[in-house]
C-alpha cells in the first residue's frame, strides 16, 4: 500500500511541544544552567550531547521527532511519500522558509545539506543515510530521494541533526581546503534555519542566543515562533552551584539534577521539578583494547573480567545509592523505551560469587588495578563511582577514580584512550539503528571507541539496515542483543528520567525522551 502522508492531514496533527490554547507571554532572556559547554556547532561535524541538545534549536531538519521520540513529523518538509518498493523518498518543502538572514531556504540548499551529510569522512553520522543514492529536485518544492536499498530507519534519520539545512552559498565561500576546515569557520558565527541563532560565546562561561526573526513555525498566538527573545546558556559544571544559582534567582532552569536532589527541589515552592520520561541508560565504558596506552596488558580486554565485574555490582543498591529509587536497572543496551528493545531485568544480576568465579578463570584470582575517568563536579558520576570501587574491592579489583573536566574527557574517549569512563546514552533518532551503530556496530566508531568487535553483530546490523519485513528486523535486533549483552564493553547501571528543574515562571518547556531540549515553544510569565 502506498504510504502518503498529506499536508493537510498532518497541519491538523501537527502541534508544537510547548504550544497552549492560551495566551502566551512573549519576550525576555531564559537563563539556563548547562553542565558543560558545547564544542562544536556544525550539524555534520558535531558528535557529543553537548553539541546535539544545542543544534537542534539553531538548525531545522526536514523531518521532526514526536514529543514521544518514536515517530516523525513535519519539520521543513510539510509532507513526505515512500514508494510502494520503499526505494523512493518524495518531500513537499513547506512555502515561506528562510535562513537567520534573511535568505530564501532553497531546494538547492536541501540538496547540498544532505550530500554534505552523506559524504564519506563528514564526520559521524554519515552511516546514517548511506542508503541514500541520488537526491533529484523535482521542483522548486519537491525532493526526491532515491535509495540505494529499501532504509526502514531512512524518515528516522531525516531529523536527526546532521540532516539539517545549512546555506550552500554561505559554506562553500567560506576558506577551507575540505568541508571540515570550512565547518570551523562557518559554526563561529553560523547562518541557521531553527528558532534561535547565535548571538555571543564565550567559551566555557556562556552561550547567548538570540530568536530568529526569520523562523517559520507559529506560536499559539499565530505570530512565529519563538516567544523567547533569547536564551543564556551558562556554563556551571559543579552541580551544586548550578542548584544553588536556581534556588536563588539567577538562572531560571537547569540540566542533569542529581537525584539525590530531586526531593528537596520538588518541595520547593518557587521550582518546577520535573522528570521527563527518556531512552536514558547509564553505564561505564570500558576500553578492550589488548594493551593500555602505557603499552601495559589489558585485563579488561578479558570477556570473562567483563563479566565478573558487570556480576559484582549490586545494580538495585546503585539505584538507591545514586537515583535515590528513580532509576531501574538496565536490561539491554537499548533502553526499555526505545524501538525492537528485548529484555527483562538486569542483563547481569548481582551475584559476588560468581564475579569472583570469572575472575579466578580468566587469570585474576587475587583481582587487578584499573582507574576511570568522571565528570569533576558531576554528584552523579562520582556516587557512582565511588560506589564501584567499594563494590569491586570485595573481588580484588581496585579502581582509581581520576575526575578530569569534559573536555579533556572526550579527547580521550575519541582516542580510545581510557580504561572506563562513566558514560550515558540517549536515542537521537526514532529507530534502534543509531544505538546499535555507535555501540555494538564495530565500524562506525569501533563500538563507542572501546575496541569491541564481533563479526556476527556486525552482519546482522548490517542485514537490518535494509531490513522492511518489521518481524525479520525484530528478530535480527533480538540477536543484536543476545550477542552485545553477554560480551559486551560496558558495565550496565540503570536507565532513569531526564531531571529539569525551573523556576515557576517558565512555562513550555520539553525535553523529549530522545534527549532533544525543545525551548522553541518556552515562555516566561511575568
Amino acid at each position: 500500500m502506498k504510504r502518503i502522508i498529506k499536508a493537510s492531514i498532518l497541519a491538523a496533527l501537527f502541534a508544537s511541544a510547548s504550544s497552549t490554547a492560551m495566551a502566551v507571554e512573549r519576550g525576555g532572556i531564559l537563563h539556563y544552567g548547562r553542565y558543560a559547554d558545547s564544542i562544536f556547532l556544525d550539524p555534520v561535524f558535531a558528535d557529543s550531547n553537548v553539541d546535539i541538545w544545542i543544534l537542534t534549536n539553531l538548525y531545522d531538519t526536514l523531518l521532526l521527532p514526536t514529543d514521544d521520540g518514536k515517530g516523525v513529523r513535519p519539520g521543513l518538509a510539510s509532507a513526505w511519500q515512500l514508494s510502494p518498493d520503499s526505494k523512493t523518498v518524495t518531500l513537499t518543502l513547506r512555502d515561506g522558509l528562510f535562513f537567520s538572514d534573511g535568505s530564501p531556504i532553497t531546494a538547492e540548499d536541501v540538496k547540498w545539506s544532505l550530500d554534505r551529510a552523506r559524504k564519506p569522512g563528514n564526520g559521524l553520522w554519515g552511516p546514517d543515510v548511506e542508503s541514500i543514492d541520488t537526491i533529484t529536485i523535482a521542483d522548486p518544492k519537491t525532493i526526491v530521494l532515491a535509495l540505494k536499498h529499501p532504509d526502514p530507519a531512512i524518515l528516522a534519520s531525516l531529523t536527526v541533526y546532521n540532516t539539517a539545512v545549512v546555506p550552500e552559498k554561505i559554506l562553500e565561500a567560506l576558506p577551507g581546503a575540505n568541508d571540515e576546515e570550512k565547518a570551523k569557520v562557518f559554526s563561529r558565527h553560523p547562518v541557521v534555519s531553527g528558532p534561535f541563532m547565535l548571538d555571543s560565546w564565550s567559551r566555557g562561561t556562556v552561550m547567548k542566543l538570540v530568536a530568529n526573526p526569520h523562523y517559520w513555525q507559529k506560536g499559539s498566538d499565530g505570530k512565529p515562533l519563538p516567544y523567547l527573545d533569547g536564551i543564556d546558556f551558562e556554563i556551571i559544571p559543579d552541580d551544586a552551584t548550578r542548584i544553588l544559582k536556581l534556588q536563588a534567582g539567577e538562572l531560571d532552569g537547569a540540566e542533569l539534577i542529581p537525584f539525590p536532589r530531586v526531593a528537596e527541589l520538588q518541595a520547593d515552592p518557587k521550582l518546577d521539578l520535573k522528570l521527563f520520561p527518556s531512552t536514558r541508560t547509564s553505564y561505564i565504558t570500558v576500553s578492550v583494547r589488548p594493551q593500555l596506552s602505557v603499552g601495559s596488558p589489558n585485563p579488561l580486554s578479558n570477556d570473562k573480567v567483563r563479566q565478573a565485574l558487570n556480576f559484582a555490582v549490586d545494580k538495585d543498591a546503585l539505584v538507591q545509592i545514586v537515583t535515590h529509587g528513580i532509576g531501574t536497572p538496565t536490561s539491554s543496551f537499548l533502553s526499555s523505551a526505545t524501538a525492537l528493545h528485548v529484555g527483562k531485568g538486569a542483563v547481569f544480576p548481582f551475584d559476588l560469587a560468581k564475579a569472583k568465579t570469572l575472575l579466578t578463570e580468566a587469570g585474576y584470582p587475587n583481582g587487578f588495578a584499573t582507574s576511570i575517568f568522571v565528570l569533576a563536579g558531576s554528584q552523579d558520576e562520582n556516587t557512582i563511582a565511588a560506589a564501584l570501587q567499594q563494590m569491586w574491592a570485595a573481588i580484588g579489583v581496585k579502581l582509581d577514580i581520576q575526575q578530569v573536566d569534559n573536555a579533556t574527557r572526550v579527547a580521550h574517549y575519541n582516542k580510545g584512550d581510557f580504561s572506563m569512563r562513566v558514560g550515558f546514552w540517549t536515542d537521537d533518532t526514532p529507530d534502534p539503528s543509531e544505538a546499535a551503530s555507535y555501540m555494538a556496530y564495530y565500524p562506525h566508531i569501533q563500538s563507542l571507541h572501546t575496541g569491541w568487535k564481533n563479526d556476527e553483530v556486525d552482519r546482522l546490523f548490517t542485514q537490518s539496515q535494509s531490513e522492511i519485513d518489521p518481524v525479520a528486523r525484530a528478530a535480527e535486533y533480538a540477536q543484536i542483543q543476545k550477542i552485545y549483552n553477554a560480551t559486551a564493553p560496558l558495565i550496565f547501571l540503570y536507565e532513569t528520567p531526564y531531571a529539569v528543574a525551573l523556576r515557576k515562571p517558565v512555562k513550555g518547556f520539553n525535553q523529549i525522551p530522545l534527549g532533544i531540549n525543545i525551548f522553541v515553544g518556552v515562555s516566561l510569565e511575568k
